[in-house]
């Protein structure tokens, strides 16, 4: 069964149980502080699982792009991805455990005939702040899972919670058996050795976490679940990994074709981060030093040192952009209608890289030089990751040119420094998931609002053709990317801050109504991404100032905002410039 197939199945089958199926949310999230991309189907439902209102009701279902750059230099293995689908659907405040996994074990047995035998599941066990999910585990019985296959975990497997504190509760986890033997007696699935494989997780929503550890029973209870799309292809296939599905094979085996040195994980690392980087373009994103444009810009220098390593000519790259579109068009039509730009902004990239290599190239001679002056043989670990890191110079690459200079390398402690540094990095993105359904405190609705206003101000002083191109917000600062082609004079700065001030003290009154997504545009309500909007939408009005088609949330009033200061204004990208403001 092929992965447009199965999604196909998932969307048709949740909408035959009542639900509706909504867009996909860009990967670029928007007003999202806590993440650099999409990385989960929940979420864009941020909003509606505290308790606002979802336009299209309170059952849901989708597919979801996503990316998460936790892995990203685990790429190459058999198994890891950054950019991957997944399908989910929701319960906000209706059904609960029984029919939720009543639906789940129907559409595995019945609609994927995956045989019920081959299904094991995992259950909280219960500890000393919430007790063992028995109800979870009498509904798989119901549903036709024996005892013997349903198996309890503590928090660490079978509890979700986003950050610290915030709505939590146990979760159930699928796993199918791939019917290799067990590695042990105890062999479970928890165990990594491969027999079990995890392909869907049901969490329950039940509690909320205060700021000093207790648990108390929601009023809404909702169901979030995921299961990701490469994984059940791959398992349905009967595959190894995902590069063996169709997703990837016509790529990987062009790859083949044109390398002059063949290796499996350098293949892999092309055609994945080849996806993901194409994913992130046609939703809006460019390369750049900082947040998820240094995420692209990483993932095509990546993919570009592999291609060098494969030894295959990187004027090739567009003939194998086009197959990679030919490929998932079916799956993402967005790419067809954005193809030229998709190749313009990697092929310039890896043009740019390629120099950085050459200038690696040029202070890897100089080390060298001094080496061999001061008659020693090896090259440091400290050389070699300010190579890596400093000029993004590869240290398989530093240590084929040592070799053919008579050098050594002290891999051991690039290694060292290198764990390091992926360390802070890990420690970096999970900071930046932290707060998740938290993530919503009064600053940030503040923030929210005057987003808005800072839009409405943008196109009186520069012009009706200025657009938001993004936004970060934190409880400190609010930081606005917006099109614009010239640098702001003080006197537009001051002129944009005095009108934000002005409509603040004015106490304009915020009102949301919601609409079908052709009538808020007729109406002149403004958005980034209409096409991914359901066709019933969310306006947000702020008294004749600005209309905008937004999730929220927002204060209801424009004197709660406080007196808006812009404390920096610079260039982004090209055509973009970035506003960075604080509310006092």
């Amino acid at each position: 069964m092929k992965a447009i197939e199965i999604r196909n199945k998932y969307l048709n089958f949740f909408k035959k149980h009542g639900h509706a199926v909504i867009p996909s949310s860009p990967l670029i999230p928007e007003n999202d502080p806590s993440v650099l991309f999409t990385t989960a189907g929940m979420q864009p439902l941020v909003p509606y699982l505290l308790g606002e209102k979802h336009p299209e009701g309170k059952r849901l279902t989708d597919y979801q792009k996503c990316l998460r750059t936790n892995d990203i230099d685990e790429v190459g293995d058999n198994r890891h991805l950054t950019y991957f689908e997944m399908l989910g659907n929701w319960s906000l405040g209706d059904y609960f455990k029984e029919e939720s996994i009543a639906m789940s074990f129907e559409f595995l047995t019945k609609e994927l005939q995956i045989p019920a035998d081959k299904i094991s599941v995992t259950c909280f066990a219960g500890d000393e702040d919430c007790p063992r999910d028995e109800i979870t585990a009498n509904c798989w019985k119901k549903a036709g899972i024996p005892e013997d296959r349903i198996y309890y975990f503590g928090k660490d497997d079978n509890w979700w919670i986003a950050g610290e504190e915030g709505p939590c509760g146990p979760d159930t986890e699928m796993f199918y058996d791939t019917g290799k033997p067990k590695c042990s007696p105890n062999c479970n699935p928890s165990c990594g050795c491969g027999k079990y494989v995890e392909i869907w997780n049901n969490v329950f929503m039940e509690y909320f976490k205060t700021k000093d550890g207790k648990y108390t029973k929601l009023k809404q209870q909702n169901v979030d679940t995921g299961l990701g799309l490469e994984r059940m292809t791959m398992l349905l296939q009967g595959k190894e990994t995902p590069f063996d599905t169709e997703l990837f094979k016509p790529v990987m085996d062009k790859l083949l074709e044109l390398a002059k040195v063949d290796d499996i994980a350098s293949r892999r690392i092309v055609a994945e981060h080849l996806r993901a980087s194409m994913m992130i373009i046609v939703d809006g994103g460019v390369p750049s030093n900082v947040d998820r444009g240094y995420i692209l810009r990483r993932l095509i220098r990546r993919m570009t040192r592999h291609m060098r390593k494969l030894q295959i000519d990187l004027n090739s790259l567009g003939d194998i952009i086009d197959l990679n579109i030919e490929t998932l068009k079916e799956m993402y039509p967005e790419l067809v209608a954005k193809k030229e730009n998709i190749k313009k902004v990697i092929i310039e990239e890896k043009d740019k890289f390629e120099k950085t290599l050459e200038r690696g190239e040029r202070e890897f001679n100089k080390i060298a030089t001094r080496l061999k002056n001061e008659n020693k043989d090896t090259i440091s670990g400290q050389d070699l990751f300010n190579l890596y890191e400093t000029y993004g110079f590869p240290p398989e690459v530093t240590a084929d040119c040592a070799s053919e200079q008579g050098l050594k390398v002290d891999t051991s402690e690039f290694d060292r420094l290198f764990k390091e540094h992926q360390e802070k990095s890990r420690m970096g993105s999970e900071q930046k998931f932290k707060g998740g359904l938290s993530g919503n405190g009064e600053m940030e609705t503040k923030y929210h609002t005057a987003t808005h206003l800072l839009n409405a101000a943008l196109k009186q002083v520069i012009g009706k053709d200025v657009h938001q191109k993004g936004s970060n917000i934190t409880p400190e600062r609010m930081r606005f990317d917006f099109s614009c082609d010239h640098k702001l004079t003080d006197e537009e700065k001051q002129k944009v801050e005095n009108l934000v001030n002005e409509w603040i003290e004015e106490g304009l009154t915020v009102t949301v109504q919601e609409m079908k997504k052709e009538d808020a545009l007729k109406s002149g309500a403004e958005c980034m991404f209409i096409e991914k909007y359901p066709d019933i939408v969310t306006v947000y009005t702020i008294g004749d100032v600005s209309k905008e088609l937004c999730g929220g949330p927002h204060v209801k009033n424009t004197k709660e905002l406080g007196k808006f200061k812009i404390k920096k204004e610079e260039a982004s990208s090209a055509g973009v410039r970035r506003i960075k403001a604080i509310l006092e």
